[in-house]
């Protein structure tokens, strides 16, 4: 079905912008703010505890890891425990950010979904889902 295909990209797209703008707003970078919400969630967890939350490769949450304890939104500690493992922990200023983050990612949500019925919004929910887990699926099946 290509033309849901070229639909989900062009709407991926558009959303992705906006995502990008509003996090913008407050001096992050998109996928930041998933990084930080993981943090949010569980403040001191390893790189590789974000990666797989995140569904992302370890080195890329190091990368973004060092980015943002240069920006000062988290710092990097060894673990008391076990000195090979490193975790992340956030600043005042990362957790001074949950606030406006989760309220810029609430208003956007709801205007991107405003023209949906809320019967509309429940089968878009449940069809994302699914094809959520088909195009998982197809992933794991090539890797």
């Amino acid at each position: 079905m290509p033309e849901f295909l070229d639909l989900h990209s062009k709407a991926s797209k558009a959303l992705r912008a906006a995502a990008e703008a509003a996090v913008r707003r407050h001096g992050l970078h998109l996928g930041q703010d998933h990084l930080l919400a993981v943090l949010w969630r569980q403040d001191g967890s390893t790189p590789g505890e974000v990666a797989a939350a995140l569904n992302v490769t370890t080195p890329n949450v190091v990368k973004a890891a060092t980015r943002m304890a240069a920006a000062g939104l988290l710092t990097r500690r060894r673990d008391d425990r076990d000195n090979r493992l490193v975790r992340l922990w956030l600043t005042d200023t990362g957790r001074t950010l949950q606030a406006p983050v989760e309220e810029e990612r609430r208003r956007l949500e709801e205007q991107v979904i405003a023209d949906l019925t809320e019967t509309e919004r429940e089968h878009l929910l449940t069809a994302l889902a699914k094809i959520h887990r088909s195009a998982t699926a197809l992933l794991n099946e090539t890797s």
